[in-house]
């Protein structure tokens, strides 16, 4: 059952896409406090949810801010990652209510889940205007599915945005862009995807491409894709002023970007230098600015991801100006004392990025009205998915275009995935992203997934090695890294390379049944990544799992996530086989009873466990998506006493937009007299 609570009068988000009407009865297991909401927990309570944030599945012993934010240093004290996810599903203990909380806000929401009083649970939202929805039901799974239907189906990429992609910050030339696919076909690893970043860009203005360094975008495409590889670039949030830019000019003319009080276009800077920011949340803008993706989907681009769509400022001019005006002042001085020193110069310059002040200075316009921009800032990002997702219906009618974005809310995930942002080269973050994976697809991000390897500072074979063989089972399998950093394409581990081409090879294999948990996910509102306490709740251990997944139907994943580490602690909370994989076709197999096990696994091998019951597609490997003959199968199982079971497997032609034909649909069997 779902309830709907408005207090005050909110700003439509159309994160909900269900009718529900509004309650006028008291709010359900929420006491009223005079800002906000709180909830008793008792000792064995867990809280789940809020999607992309730091710490780990049970958010737990925290507090939190929902408020989208650039933030390059993924650290368990920060409390706001890149996107606002104001979900929450709370499992109260042993004989108590589980129920799911969804505030239906566009600012700041602040939790507090056991961080000033450990048995407290409070929120608030920054202004008092906002709807506030109650689901209770039979159990975990029962609410989860219940909200995901509230906000409606998740964003479904085509099939082979299920490969691997291979990104960096640094491929600055079409010879760049060939070299990767080169080098990936002379080691033999697959690939279906190699993005590109600001470089392709014309003075990293969007919509256009810089002539010198790629003469021919559309010939570069075509030839990639016949060799099964598809190019997806960067589109920012940013629009650069030039006189001479269409975009720009054509912002202006219609008054499409955001303004300041006085009427006159918000100007800050970012990779560009100084920049418009499109005013999305006005249905016209999104329509204009989506409609300008022609430019490179007419040169056969078939996928995008979004960047600096929080949206992230480098400095406004005016702040900018201020902070060179003190730096003048402080020169004079012979001796700056360290107060001052922190204060006004690290302070100061810090202080340019993201401020608080600047997205207080400009404003949208929603249903006519004038509203100041930090008080919907969480929409902002979303939004610019959503001009993407809905123009792509009609640039390329009938047809699924790749999409993820950095910042999001709950809503976006109709239009697009998420990738989780500019993450650290560290075991740390490797561990983040195993734990953040089932958070933000019970808020509806299924298409979704980590910069493998790491984004900033230098990876290591090992770290590489460990990170793939998790991310081969999330949806989006991305290899992303900085300007700077070491080169970590694949092919760059000579001393790996053998037991990295086994891990790519096995994500391909194991398409069939991860392409079918993904549809079942998004058609049928299930979960593809779920915590072990959703399917075993009465399991006091289980419940406590939180480096060990779900992975649809059949499958437990538990991934190694330590330096140096031969083996790991597994928890079964009943019989599972053991499959210790190094490659599709080199394993080995053991029964283990329910408990706890430690485990032993080389650097080479990744450990996955068959549920009793359950049978597993597995295909041979492939070097793209389009070679992939899923048609014959071997068929993992685990069936117990030899029983008989079944498998419904999803196969479609992983482009065309009709998800619903029963024919897609394939049922798989294993008898045993």
């Amino acid at each position: 059952m779902i309830q709907r609570f408005r207090f005050g009068l909110p700003l439509p988000t159309d994160s909900v896409v269900q009718e529900i009407p509004v309650s006028a009865g008291p709010v359900p297991f929420l006491t009223a406090e005079e800002d906000g909401w709180a909830y008793r927990m008792a000792p064995d309570a867990i809280v789940y949810g809020l999607g992309e944030m730091p710490r780990g599945i049970n958010k737990r012993g925290w507090h939190y801010v929902t408020n989208n934010t650039d933030e390059a240093r993924h650290s368990e004290d920060k409390l706001s990652y890149y996107g606002a996810h104001n979900f929450l599903l709370i499992d109260g203990g042993a004989g108590r209510e589980c129920f799911g909380v969804f505030i239906d806000f566009p600012g700041k929401v602040r939790y507090d889940i056991g961080y000033t009083e450990y048995d407290a649970l409070r929120f608030a939202t920054e202004e008092p205007d906002y709807e506030l929805y109650i689901i209770t039901g039979d159990d975990l799974n029962d609410i989860s599915r219940q909200f995901r239907q509230l906000i409606g189906r998740s964003y479904i990429p085509p099939k082979w945005a299920f490969g691997l992609a291979q990104s960096r910050w640094g491929y600055k030339t079409e010879e760049d862009v060939r070299e990767v696919a080169r080098q990936y076909k002379e080691h033999d690893l697959p690939l279906d995807m190699i993005c590109m970043d600001i470089e392709y860009m014309q003075d990293y203005a969007d919509f256009t491409v810089n002539k010198e360094r790629f003469p021919d975008l559309a010939k570069l495409s075509a030839d990639l894709k016949a060799q099964g590889i598809r190019l997806v670039p960067i589109i920012d949030a940013g629009v650069r002023i030039d006189p001479n830019d269409p975009t720009c000019t054509e912002g202006v003319e219609k008054g499409y970007f955001c303004k300041k009080a006085d009427g006159t276009p918000f100007v800050a800077a970012v990779w560009p230098g100084k920049a418009y920011f499109a005013d999305f949340l006005r249905p016209e803008v999104r329509e204009w600015f989506g409609h300008k993706y022609k430019a490179l989907t007419d040169c056969g681009i078939e996928g995008f991801w979004n960047d600096m769509n929080e949206p992230s400022l480098f400095y406004s001019p005016e702040r900018l100006r201020a902070f060179l005006n003190d730096m003048a002042a402080l020169r004079e001085k012979d001796n700056i004392e360290q107060e001052e020193f922190f204060l006004r110069v690290v302070g100061g310059a810090m202080g340019l990025m993201n401020s608080p002040a600047d997205y207080a200075s400009f404003y949208h316009e929603v249903d006519g009205q004038k509203v100041r921009h930090d008080q919907v800032h969480n929409l902002y990002g979303g939004s610019m998915t959503r001009a993407a997702g809905e123009a792509f219906a009609d640039l390329r009618p009938g047809q699924r275009t790749l999409l993820y974005s950095r910042s999001s809310f709950i809503g976006s995930h109709r239009y697009g995935g998420i990738w989780l942002g500019d993450n650290n080269s560290s075991w740390a973050q490797l561990l983040a992203n195993i734990q953040m994976m089932p958070s933000v697809q019970m808020c509806g991000f299924l298409y979704s997934g980590a910069d493998l390897c790491g984004f900033s500072s230098d990876t290591t074979p090992d770290l590489a090695l460990r990170w793939l063989e998790f991310g081969l089972l999330t949806p989006l399998m991305r290899n992303h890294s900085a300007v700077g950093t070491r080169m970590q394409e694949y092919y760059c581990f000579p001393e790996v390379l053998p037991a990295v081409r086994n891990m790519i090879r096995l994500r391909y294999a194991l398409l069939p049944y991860l392409y079918s948990e993904f549809m079942k996910a998004a058609l049928e509102n299930t979960s593809y990544f779920r915590p072990l306490a959703f399917d075993y709740p009465d399991d006091p251990d289980a419940r406590e799992v939180e480096d060990q997944l779900l992975l649809g139907e059949g499958l437990m994943a538990a991934p190694v996530y330590v330096q140096n580490a031969h083996g790991r602690h597994v928890y079964l909370p009943e019989p599972m086989k053991l499959l210790r994989l190094r490659a599709v076709d080199d394993y080995d197999e053991e029964i283990l009873p329910a408990g706890h096990h430690y485990i032993r696994c080389a650097l080479d091998e990744v450990l996955l466990f068959l549920r009793p019951g359950h049978i597993v597609p597995v295909a041979q490997p492939a070097n793209n998506t389009s070679e992939l003959d899923d048609a014959s199968l071997t068929l993992w199982s685990f069936l117990p006493d030899g029983e008989s079971a079944e498998y419904r497997m999803y196969r479609d032609d992983g482009v065309t937009t009709e998800y619903e034909k029963k024919e897609h649909w394939k049922t798989l069997q294993i008898h045993h007299s």
